[in-house]
């Protein structure tokens, strides 16, 4: 039985009719929307022995349940989070009782990890909200339901409730948020390139959008990197326009169908147009001085980062159903580097 010491809240309600096959189902399925319980909390919920059905505790997610049969979760108050609040400057975008967006800088990395346990936008963002967050999950932390690489900068919904995080989980899982990035790329993605359209999985479509098609997945033998696959790994799509083409280098707008880790930095790379400035996957590219002159290619050079900026983000607020969309121009760095490139 749920520990009820701290005072639960207590869901109540009945099953409707026709019922899926299994219990969690038909809680997910049937729990009213405003108890904002997502899926993953239900299970956790099931497991810690927190629902009743017809006034019998219910522990096993794959039991069948029948129409009319009365649901009881006891729903615990969000427990602290056990990482650390930091006053650390936000530049917020937006913010509401239940979502908020950030424009983050290059340098921050999102959520603690190992290698960077503290000083993160996790972390500012417990310190920002404070008693705001109502809880995602069981305890008082953002919710997180997509990320940009730690020296990527741009846009970024986090979730300050279940219900938020849920409803932004579900857009972000059917690809219907809108993120497009900005990016500054080596040599300039062109539809009558002989090289480019004789690359494994690149094509291109109306108006010279170029299509990167591929399975990613961990590097088989350096575990920080991703790699392009045909055999094993996720699905991934990046569409990429050329904004601007200078001589050996672009701007390029790229649009995510899917968000994988290192994404458009991969594809990008594979197909031979890898970001300005990225340790991972730029290799030893670099720009012509004869092309570009000595400032551009010092400045490109020493540039400290992958060229890469979350530039605009739009999605459907998962509570009130209104479109939002944001944008966010190009940093300072970015900014620099563009205009040496146009010389």
């Amino acid at each position: 039985m749920a520990d009820t010491s701290n005072d639960p809240s207590t869901v109540r309600f009945i099953i409707a009719d026709d019922p899926p096959a299994r219990l969690d189902k038909a809680l997910a399925r049937d729990v009213p929307e405003q108890a904002a319980l997502s899926r993953s909390r239900i299970a956790k919920l099931l497991a810690e022995g927190a629902v009743r059905v017809d006034g019998v505790v219910a522990t096993d997610a794959k039991a069948a349940i029948a129409e009319g049969a009365e649901v009881e979760i006891s729903v615990p108050e969000a427990a602290e989070s056990h990482i650390g609040a930091q006053e650390i400057p936000l530049h917020v975008v937006w913010e509401d009782h239940d979502l908020i967006v950030i424009d983050k800088p290059a340098g921050m990395v999102v959520h603690p990890a190992p290698g960077s346990p503290d000083g993160t936008l996790v972390n500012a963002l417990i310190h920002h909200c404070g008693e705001d967050l109502s809880g995602v999950g069981g305890a008082k932390r953002p919710g997180i339901v997509h990320r940009i690489d730690k020296d990527t900068s741009g846009l970024l919904v986090v979730a300050k409730t279940d219900r938020a995080h849920q409803g932004l989980a579900i857009q972000f899982e059917k690809h219907s948020a809108e993120r497009h990035y900005l990016a500054l790329c080596h040599g300039v993605p062109d539809p009558n390139d002989p090289r480019l359209r004789g690359v494994k999985g690149a094509s291109f479509e109306t108006g010279s959008v170029l299509k990167i098609q591929t399975m990613l997945g961990r590097h088989r033998t350096d575990r920080q990197r991703q790699a392009v696959s045909f055999e094993q790994g996720r699905h991934a799509v990046t569409r990429v326009k050329v904004i601007e083409a200078f001589a050996g280098a672009a701007l390029v707008e790229c649009r995510l169908e899917t968000g994988r880790t290192h994404q458009i930095r991969v594809h990008m790379s594979h197909a031979g147009h890898a970001l300005i400035g990225d340790p991972v996957y730029g290799g030893r590219r670099k720009l012509s001085e004869k092309a570009h002159g000595t400032a551009a290619v010092a400045l490109a050079g020493r540039f400290g980062r992958q060229a890469l900026h979350a530039a605009s983000l739009g999605f459907a607020h998962p509570v009130t159903g209104e479109k939002l969309r944001f944008e966010s121009p190009l940093p300072a760095d970015m900014a620099e580097l563009l205009s040496a490139l146009r010389g």
